[in-house]
């Protein structure tokens, strides 16, 4: 069940995702952050943000709509007493970072180049780029390619720099192959895509931004979909699949379309023990399958057929 992000090792292949699982220490209570393969935080800006307005939560049939805003204490609070929390209990930490401009996710990166216990850092480009008008980094590739560059360029060689891609763009490859390009070590899909819903009893907006980030199981199979395409047009780079993962079946579809892990996000939300669930339940479903490693199902579903397969098919 281990799992490869660049050179760095994972003992088994399901993440907690970046929002999903606070500190860690409201986890704790229920599973053991050092058990998953990597923990990974909210994401983590220079000077603390309240957030945006209450409501900034809803659900919504099978998924839930989020308009947070980054809420987060800043840098240097994270610094001084999360992750410092996290890496005493040996948790491998993936940290999440925003900001609003190159310059604040290069000088993020540059926080963190030496701190102790960074197993390795996520770039969420779903942020706006106050330099271009407000316009997202992960809609952009060369923009984004250029974060990636920044980001890679100051922290160490040896921790592993992840982007993070929207599945609302014209072409989810053309936005991986820039941030490789620019330096990624491997790319998580996928973000949350945009989304709205109107309360019809107040006649408003349910989330007080309008609109918010779209997760749960409803966005799965585009999770699927980002996954399969990138995978097929990039063999080479590590892949971490989510949306909507709430089961090992869910978890094992992201694996055969090309995904090395898979993190877990909104069902923690009710499920705390989600985690270590659904990584039994892959690992079943693994050996059931006659797997003696879960490398060994990576992509196989970009696979010809084998021939006595298609011989037995009732089709």
């Amino acid at each position: 069940m281990r799992a490869y992000l660049a050179h760095v090792e994972l003992p088994n292949p399901i993440l907690a995702a970046a929002g999903c699982a606070g500190t860690g220490r409201e986890l704790s209570a229920f599973a053991d952050v050092t058990r998953f393969g990597a923990l990974t935080t909210r994401s983590i800006t220079m000077a603390p943000r309240a957030g945006r307005p209450t409501p900034r939560m809803a659900e919504t049939p099978s998924g839930m709509l989020n308009a947070v805003g980054l809420q987060g204490p800043g840098v240097e609070a994270f610094l001084a007493r999360e992750l410092p929390w996290l890496a005493e209990r040996g948790a491998r930490t993936v940290v999440s970072i925003g900001g609003g401009s190159v310059a604040e996710y290069t000088a993020l990166a540059r926080r963190l180049a030496d701190a102790p216990g960074v197993t390795a850092v996520e770039i969420n480009l779903s942020c706006p780029n106050v330099e271009d008008r407000g316009r997202v980094f992960a809609r952009d590739g060369g923009a984004a390619a250029e974060v990636v560059a920044s980001v890679r360029a100051a922290m160490r060689y040896d921790v592993p720099v992840v982007a993070k891609l929207a599945p609302d763009v014209a072409d989810v490859v053309a936005i991986a192959r820039a941030c490789v390009d620019g330096g990624a070590d491997a790319l998580a899909l996928i973000n949350t895509p945009i989304g709205m819903s109107i309360d019809v009893d107040t006649m408003r907006p349910a989330l007080a931004a309008g609109t918010g980030g779209l997760s749960g199981p409803a966005i799965r199979p585009l999770a699927v979909r980002c996954v399969w395409q990138v995978h097929a047009a990039l063999p080479g780079v590590p892949l971490i699949g989510m949306g909507g993962v709430t089961s090992g079946r869910d978890a094992l579809e992201l694996v055969l379309a090309g995904a090395c892990a898979v993190a877990v996000g909104t069902i923690l939300f009710h499920d705390p023990y989600a985690c270590p669930r659904i990584l039994r339940e892959l690992e079943e479903l693994l050996h059931e399958r006659g797997f003696d490693r879960l490398a060994d199902a990576v992509g196989l579903a970009h696979r010809p057929a084998h021939r006595n397969d298609l011989e037995e098919s009732p089709l």
